[in-house]
């Protein structure tokens, strides 16, 4: 009995010591959660790891612990948390998370297994953009490979161990964001939040004793980073975290600070004005990162405001004569996914760059460009390659479209700092060619007969041809275009009009058009009913009437037409008339009716001997109601009709 008795106190004991454990956990956990939920990951990511080093795991703490990581860029323990998680709570994991644990492979390089990864998550997500692009990617690190190998990058030698990155051209010099006099090693750049630790720095690279300084008429207590300056050097715009009267910080209702964009102008001879925020931000979402067109018309910016397709877009807005801003447009989905992207940058010949993860890319975010004159943004988008993309981050990056000289920031695991800035020469520009098969078959809009020895012509926005085909004996074509242009593919045949097809730029992928030419002459065969021929509709009477309904006088008006157009054209009214009536008095109607439409021919200046007419009665009804059957009245409406036949 005592020995009993000891056993059931050890397992209280146990027991109590367990849930003491436990609960103690949870508490740890429940201060984590705070933490993630106001974006304090690196916090939060200490408390989970704890919590899981002692053997307390549940799908929620995976999730969050992998995001710590993600979103902090360790992508290595990102997808060492993620396959954890995977292993255990796959099936029923949201499809979020297989993206990112693929995006968190391919940082660690793990190719293969991150597309296996994506597969999963593309047979889940049909409509979701980045199962969309990769399913019609192809061989995306084939591409990625064509594109690399066209820079010389080298260390920016300003670098600090802590984060430096955003660098901006600026008064000949430089402009970087870094957290280098607040000794904070955490990477806080990548979510919406309000970390007050990044100021602005400028530095003049092209002085032999250059040193830098901080740029101190916009920064303050709080968070300053990313800038951008206006074509004409007068306005500089930049990230800031959302501030009340520039005292403390402004939260939304769930309590985090959001980013906004600001701006301060100066004049030569007064110095710089006061800031000044700009309409298009709310403290309900984040507006961040500036970009300025070259000509100084357009804001590009990055936001997850209402109306994003993920998790973070880009965003333009009209910078209007007075200063003040236009609407907001969305860039739309050949720029942005499910996925973030962000960072944007105009280069003075007009390439949009900017960083994503929902494009197929190395791992992390990823630099890619495309030309803005495809507007709108219909162009390709290309991954910039190695070694400006690496399985690291890489963002921010910049250059000049003279010298070819620029900047770009990473978190690649060679740098001095948690992000290191990089310069860089590009030796060749992108190939931005894109070539799109056409193909079709040309044929006789009358007869449908295919037409050998047409031209199909490619016509450029200037009107100049570019390139032709002649159709072969099955009437079919084949002929290559510039997809990043405008172009007209028109096909004409003698004895034919014209036809022609305009296209948008698009993204190369072929395709397929048909012409059907329209003769010069009608060309149908004694007999042939011509509203079929030339695709009319019907012309139908009333109930016991033979008058020219309203709705008849539109269909005559086009055989009206086909005749004037047609001077050769001859052709043979024949009316009809549904099944009800005596079958003497319905030829009778039927006959009435056919020269009821011969004479309204007549009297709009066809002439007579062009047109003949006869009443057919009931003979030749076009479906099942004859006498004695019940019909409704739109199946009788369908007999009362006259038909135009060609006559030799």
């Amino acid at each position: 009995m005592v020995r009993h008795m000891k056993i059931k106190l050890s397992i209280l004991v146990a027991l109590a010591a367990g849930i003491f454990i436990a609960q103690g956990q949870q508490g740890r956990v429940n201060r984590a959660n705070q933490n993630f939920e106001s974006y304090s990951f690196k916090p939060a990511q200490d408390i989970y790891q704890k919590v899981l080093d002692r053997g307390y795991q549940s799908e929620d703490l995976l999730r969050k612990l992998g995001d710590t990581y993600y979103f902090n860029a360790d992508y290595t323990q990102a997808a060492e948390i993620y396959g954890r998680l995977m292993e255990e709570y796959g099936p029923d994991l949201p499809p979020a998370y297989l993206f990112r644990y693929a995006q968190a492979l391919k940082s660690v390089e793990d190719y293969q297994k991150a597309e296996e990864i994506m597969q999963r998550f593309a047979a889940v997500t049909r409509n979701d953009s980045r199962a969309i692009q990769f399913e019609a990617q192809g061989d995306y690190l084939a591409e990625i490979e064509e594109n690399s190998g066209r820079y010389t990058p080298a260390p920016f030698q300003y670098n600090s161990e802590y984060a430096d990155f955003a660098p901006a051209f600026y008064d000949g010099g430089l402009l970087f964001s870094s957290d280098r006099d607040t000794g904070n090693l955490a990477r806080y750049r990548h979510t919406w939040n309000g970390q007050d630790f990044l100021d602005i720095y400028k530095i003049h690279t092209d002085s032999a004793q250059a040193r830098v300084g901080k740029l101190d008429v916009v920064n303050s207590r709080y968070h300053e980073s990313t800038t951008a300056l206006s074509p004409d050097g007068s306005t500089l715009y930049f990230t800031r975290t959302n501030t009340l009267e520039g005292k403390k910080k402004g939260k939304d209702d769930q309590g985090i600070t959001r980013l906004k964009i600001y701006r301060i102008q100066r004049n030569d001879s007064l110095g710089w004005g006061p800031l000044e925020e700009l309409p298009i931000n709310d403290d309900s979402f984040s507006v961040a990162h500036p970009a300025i067109s070259p000509d100084g018309k357009f804001l590009y910016f990055a936001s997850d405001r209402p109306g994003t397709m993920g998790e973070s877009d880009i965003f333009r807005s009209r910078i209007n004569e007075d200063g003040t801003f236009g609407e907001v447009e969305n860039l739309g989905p050949k720029i942005n996914t499910a996925g973030r992207e962000t960072f944007p940058f105009i280069s003075s010949d007009s390439i949009l760059y900017f960083s994503s993860e929902g494009h197929p890319g190395l791992g992390g975010l990823d630099v890619f460009a495309t030309k803005l004159a495809y507007l709108p943004y219909s162009g390709k988008v290309l991954n910039v390659g190695r070694p400006i993309n690496s399985p690291a981050d890489d963002f921010t990056y910049i250059i000049q479209g003279d010298t070819r000289i620029g900047y770009f920031a990473s978190s690649r695991a060679d740098g001095e700092g948690s992000d290191d800035i990089y310069s860089f020469v590009e030796n060749r520009p992108l190939n931005f060619e894109c070539i799109q098969l056409i193909t079709g078959t040309v044929r006789d809009k009358v007869t449908n007969e295919v037409l050998p020895g047409a031209t199909v012509r490619v016509i450029d926005e200037n009107n100049q041809e570019v390139g032709s085909a002649i159709t072969d004996r099955e009437g079919n074509f084949e002929l290559t275009l510039d997809c990043n242009r405008i172009n007209f593919v028109r096909a004409s045949r003698e004895g034919y009009v014209p036809a022609e097809e305009y296209l948008e730029p698009s993204d190369g992928k072929p395709r397929i058009i048909d012409f059907y030419l329209e003769p010069e002459t009608v060309t149908g065969g004694f007999g042939d009913d011509l509203f079929k021929l030339l695709q009319l509709s019907t012309i139908y009477f009333d109930f016991d009437k033979y008058e020219i309904r309203p709705d008849a006088e539109v269909e005559l008006q086009k055989v009206i037409a086909a005749m004037e157009k047609y001077p050769s054209l001859k052709i043979k009214a024949n009316s009809h008339t549904d099944s009800r009536g005596p079958d003497a008095y319905n030829r009778w109607l039927s006959q009435k009716r056919a020269e009821a439409t011969v004479a309204y021919m007549i009297s709009k200046g066809i002439p007579a001997d062009r047109l003949t007419s006869e009443g057919f009665g009931e003979s030749k009804l076009i479906n099942g109601c004859e006498d004695g059957v019940s019909c409704s009245e739109a199946q009788h409406q369908e007999n009362r009709r006259s038909e135009f036949i060609i006559q030799e």
